[in-house]
């Protein structure tokens, strides 16, 4: 709902030229969350100084030194993850685009290693996949944009789409399409193993795009489709519906991954590092286009090469990176434990004193857990 009141009006005052009004719009929606954390809308139990571990800092402010101190490198590689998209933003925007992804690159490569040798093999299996997959859609999204809403000038055989429907209209259907998206996936889907689902939706990922090609070939005016008519039949809901159908496994994915005990943070960490892997893959997408020799504004624009870049980047390289991807991510039921932490034994003997779990008890829960319907922690169902 919120997703269809805001896109009903960018696209209008883009039209109009308003954009100094939209940035202060966003500006003031993104701050309005702080207003139900700070007076307890989310129901969470509040923390006092008196508990075991627990420091005050500062009026109103607690930190909890018991769990650092036991869990101080997890916590770390995780604060550092928080940091990476603004050192890379600094980076690329005072430096150049070559600085920023070699920097981009550094920074993958030292989390990477960090889970490798702070987290349990089969996490960091899942991780690696994570970033493969995100980082292998190379988002050439601007390219496109400019090509759909380039003027006569620029383009004279082009769409010459507004931003009233390019971003409202089209927005408006998608977003409804979203909704019946992820009915479809709880109806169709989420019976799946893990690794079908993810490969089913990669396989039709790397068709959508082809709507976008058509259109940029010229194709579909060839056969008399207008190019409204052929995005709004392919982009705004082929496309969309294959978003929602890719991104719905991996959320499951990043909850599921989460150990006990530290569920919030290691969440943050997965769901960030996949954030920060799409900035390096829109970043990486810009310096394609960019050494592509593409001119996307002016008198005189050129997007020959953009139809080359569309089937690479789009459609070649996330279906040969992506499908062997998911065979690092364990083949279970999307309503099953992907980890065994209490077999893992992941920081579980510090916690509170408690000793090891012998493996005559692991197993014993592991069948409690079993006859419970699998991982207690998640719903078996996604809606």
């Amino acid at each position: 709902l919120g997703s269809i009141i805001t896109q009903s009006f960018v696209g209008p005052m883009s039209d109009a030229g308003y954009f100094h009004i939209l940035f202060w719009i966003a500006l003031m929606l993104s701050v309005t969350p702080f207003y139900p954390t700070l007076v307890g809308w989310i129901p969470e139990k509040k923390r006092t100084k008196n508990e075991p571990g627990m420091a005050k800092l500062c009026s109103g402010c607690l930190f909890d030194k018991g769990s650092f101190q036991e869990k101080k490198v997890p916590f770390l590689v995780i604060t550092a993850c928080g940091l990476a998209a603004p050192i890379m933003a600094a980076v690329t925007t005072y430096a150049s685009l070559g600085i920023g992804l070699a920097v981009s690159a550094v920074l993958l490569v030292a989390f990477t290693v960090a889970t490798y040798f702070i987290f349990p093999p089969t996490f960091f299996k899942v991780f690696l996949a994570i970033i493969l997959t995100y980082c292998s859609n190379v988002s050439i999204g601007s390219g496109l944009s400019y090509f759909y809403t380039a003027d006569a000038a620029c383009l004279p055989d082009g769409p010459h789409f507004d931003y009233t429907y390019y971003i409202t209209i089209t927005g408006v259907v998608g977003s409804v399409v979203n909704f019946f998206g992820v009915i479809l996936y709880q109806y169709f889907l989420s019976g799946w193993r893990f690794r079908s689902a993810l490969i089913f939706t990669i396989v039709i990922g790397a068709l959508a795009p082809m709507i976008d090609l058509i259109i940029v070939m010229r194709w579909n005016v060839k056969i008399g489709i207008p190019d409204k008519v052929f995005f709004l039949l392919g982009n705004a809901i082929f496309e969309n519906l294959v978003g929602i159908l890719q991104s719905i496994p991996f959320s499951s994915i990043f909850a599921k991954i989460a150990p006990p005990g530290m569920e919030s943070a290691v969440f943050a960490y997965t769901v960030g590092i996949a954030n920060f892997c799409g900035m390096v893959s829109n970043l990486l997408g810009s310096g394609v286009i960019k050494w592509s020799g593409m001119t996307t504004v002016g008198d005189d624009c050129n997007f020959d090469a953009l139809p080359n870049l569309i089937v690479i980047f789009s459609i070649l390289i996330p279906t040969l990176v992506g499908i062997p991807a998911t065979f690092l991510i364990p083949n279970v039921l999307q309503t099953e434990n992907m980890i065994d932490w209490e077999k893992e034994q992941w920081y579980v003997s510090q916690r509170d004193g408690e000793e090891p779990l012998s493996e005559e008890d692991v197993e014993n829960n592991n069948a409690d857990d079993d006859r419970d319907g699998g991982d207690s922690r998640i719903e078996s169902h996604l809606l």
